[in-house]
This record gives structure tokens, sequence and C-alpha cells, in this order.
């Protein structure tokens, strides 16, 4: 799509929104509801893309993707009148007599920048979220799963009229005209580097940006842990869509004293879920292309592997597989892994684990596996990361009743229900102040009697 083209479709978005469409809450509930049935409609030929993109089986891509999609417009359809309405607020004496609210405002036309690795969940979940605030919204897909990314343009294309929301398809070049052009809110979400660029692109407007990005989430595992609890519960996380999940946990903390109980338990359990040849298991994903392969599989340490480590370069296809013996000058923990390779470290004490944790980039996630109270406390305070579980993986994200969201390096920014209605809306702060009444110890010439006033009312 040329840039021209692109920023007509802005240029269109802004008018509409600027005729206040957009704003009766009736409106976007209706407007919801729509999308519902479209979106169900589409179900079949969702899952089929997302085989052909990622090998994901339709009970994983429902579960994964369809269903979080369909809780969150529920959520949304539940919830919206009441996080639309006005809040009042206590008005101070010194401001007698006036009515203070706060009042909930759309930012205007929004752009959604979502990846491959879950792309209807990570672009429809937004864009609800969004549209439910009472703006307009331009996504754009990722051209890495082609096939989703078309049906998703024709669901928008059968939901809505483009002034409301207009999927963009196509790659780098569609990417750059759209950050060419100024949006009232941009929401990313995908890799550190390209976050960068986008928050750069933003900031030549002053466009406020929420930024899900991702990083190296530790899974730790101390010696009061449940540990065929643990090993079910990790396999799980991070295989999951063969790994390629930006709150997968990237690597295992393990105390030493536990390590080698835990290992044969966590093979044990690989085994029970993706079955001895997984290569050849038909609900175990793949890799999204062959740069993603060959980067993936580059990071496997031979000498290193305990588990899997088999490959099948002609379905993109990586074993689950795990190292021990892994230290941190060791190439799979110099990046984030993004896929079906889990590293195990071993330590001795806790507050070693907080330092590692701390003296690395905050991560998107982090769990904690352990029944010891006094320790999962000190960990979730003292340790900085987006979010996470205390003894599961992953499954925080999948509730519209807690936002999610990074921080520092893992992103900024929240969404998921509340926290999404949030994140795409302005609060203007509003003094209705009337007019029977104009006390004038405020306006000059300022007398002692006036000062008296302003003091007892500002204490």
């Amino acid at each position: 799509m040329r840039e021209e083209h692109i920023r007509e479709i802005v240029d269109g978005q802004r008018e509409y929104f600027l005729t206040g469409a957009t704003l009766p809450v009736k409106q976007r509930i209706r407007v919801l509801r729509r999308f519902k049935e479209v979106f169900y409609d589409y179900e079949p030929a969702l899952l089929d893309a997302l085989y052909a993109d990622l090998g994901k089986s339709r009970a994983e891509g429902y579960m994964c993707e369809i269903g979080m999609v369909m809780s969150e417009i529920s959520y949304m359809e539940k919830h919206l009148a009441g996080y639309a309405r006005d809040h009042r607020v206590r008005t101070p004496l010194a401001q007698f007599c006036s009515r203070s609210f706060v009042k909930p405002s759309p930012y205007g036309v929004v752009l959604v920048m979502s990846p491959w690795n879950y792309p209807v969940m990570l672009t429809m979940e937004p864009m609800i979220d969004a549209l439910a605030a009472g703006n307009t919204v331009i996504v754009k897909p990722s051209a890495y799963s082609p096939r989703t990314s078309l049906v998703i343009a024709e669901i928008v294309s059968a939901a809505f009229p483009p002034e409301l929301v207009c999927c963009v398809t196509g790659g780098r070049a569609e990417n750059q005209s759209l950050l060419n052009q100024k949006f009232d809110y941009i929401f990313f979400t995908g890799s550190q580097a390209v976050g960068k660029v986008v928050m750069e692109k933003a900031s030549e407007h002053l466009t406020p940006v929420t930024l899900e990005l991702g990083g190296k989430s530790p899974c730790i595992i101390d010696d009061t842990a449940n540990l065929s609890i643990a090993a079910r519960r990790i396999a799980f996380g991070k295989y999951l869509n063969c790994g390629q999940t930006c709150v997968a946990p990237d690597y295992i903390l393990c105390h030493r004293s536990v390590k080698d109980q835990f290992l044969a338990r966590f093979t044990v359990e690989i085994r029970r879920q993706y079955g001895e040849h997984p290569l050849n298991n038909p609900d175990y994903g793949k890799i999204i292309n062959e740069k993603h392969f060959g980067r993936i599989f580059s990071l496997i340490d031979r000498d290193k592997v305990v588990y899997g480590g088999a490959a099948d370069a002609r379905d993109l296809r990586i074993e689950p597989t795990v190292m021990d013996h892994i230290t941190w000058e060791d190439e799979v923990m110099q990046q984030e892994i993004f896929g079906p390779v889990m590293p195990i470290l071993v330590y001795d004490d806790i507050d070693e684990v907080i330092d590692i944790v701390n003296s690395h980039q905050k991560p998107l996630a982090l769990y904690y596996f352990s029944s010891d109270r006094e320790r999962i406390d000190k960990v979730l305070s003292r340790c900085q990361f987006g979010g996470g579980c205390v003894n599961d993986t992953i499954i925080h994200l999948a509730t519209s009743n807690m936002g999610f969201g990074g921080v520092g390096e893992s992103g900024m920014g929240a969404y998921h229900g509340k926290a999404g209605f949030d994140t795409f809306t302005h609060r203007k702060s509003i003094v209705d102040k009337k007019t029977w009444l104009d006390l004038g110890m405020r306006y000059q010439p300022y007398t002692k009697n006036g000062q008296k006033l302003v003091r007892m009312f500002m204490r």
C-alpha cells in the first residue's frame, strides 16, 4: 500500500472521529457486538490460517487466540458503560461552590502494530480496548504470518467501515509509511529493537505509546517447590507455540540441591505432553520462518543437551530441548531465546537469585515455584519485572481482570480489561464552577483578610 493511500486512511479516520460518532457508549457496544458476530463466523478460517502460519493445532489456536479475544469482547460489553461514565471527585473547600469530575475521553486515531507469534490475540485485543474507549483504529498485523493477516483483514473489512477500523497489510514499507503519519496513540507489540524505532518515530509528533516487548523471563525453582507440578507447568509454558511466546520462561534458575530431581521430572513431563517423537506430533507447532529457525537452532550446544535437540529444517520444527550446566557466558544466555530451548542454571541462595534478576534487563515475566511464603514475598517485592506467577507460568496474561505489560526494557504501559480501556483513554479533569457565588479572596488587590481565608482553606 502506497504512503499516499495510508495518509488518506488516517485523514479519513480523523475526520470521522471529529464528528463525535465514536463517543456514544451505546454505539461502542453495538460496534463490539457486531465484531463479535463476524469474528465468530471467521473462527474456522482463523484456525486454518494459524495452522498454516505457525502449525498451531485447533485446540491451541482456540485456547490461546480465539478464546482470549472472545473473553475480552465479553468483558468489555459488560463493563464499558461503567468505565466510560464521568467520575465525580471531592472538591476542595477553596473551590466552593463547584463540582469536580474526571471525564474519560478517547485519544482519537490509534495505530495497533502486532507481531506474528499470536497474531489474532495480539491484534484484536488492543483493537477491542481502543474501540471500547471510543477511538478509531488502524491495525497492522505482521507480514511474517501472511495467512492470518489476510483473514484479519477480511474480518476487519466485514465488521467495520474503514473510517472506524482499517487493516493495513504488508511489510517494512507499510510499517515505515504508517510511522510517518501523525497518530494520537500508538500501541506496539514486538521486539525491543523495533520498539525503539516506534518510540523514536512517535516522538516526532509527541505521540504517546504503549510498548509490549519481551526479554529473558526467569523461572525460579527453590528447594521447597513441588517439583512434579513445577515440571508440568513449566513444560506447558515453555513449549507452548514452540516457545514463541513473549512471556515464555526463557531460562530456569534451580536450587542446586533439587536440580537433578527436577530435571528428571521435567524430561518425563516433556515426553508425556509432546510424545516420544515431538517432530511428528501434529499438535506441536513450528518455527515461523527459516531465519528464526536458524537463529534458534544455532543456540543449541550439543555438549550440553540433556533432552531433545533434534530438528526438521524442512518443516521448521525443533524438538523441545533442555540444556544443563549452562552459565551466563553461553550464547543461549546472550539473547531472548523465543523458541523451544530451555537452559538450566543453578543457584544456592535466594538473595543470589534476586541479584541475578536485577543485574540484567527487566524481564517481561517472572515465575517462582516455592512453598515458602516469606521467600515468595521477598522475590516478588525485590525483583523488577512486568508480571508473573507463583507456582505456574504465563497464565497471568489470560485474564481481563488484570493489566498485562512490561517495565523498563520489557515495555511500558498495559492492557486487558480496564487497563486496556485506560490505556486508550485520556482523563479530562474538570471543575464545574457555579455562578451564584464568587469568593473574592483570590483576586487582586490582595488583602490581609483575604489571605487569612486562603490560608484557612488551603491547610
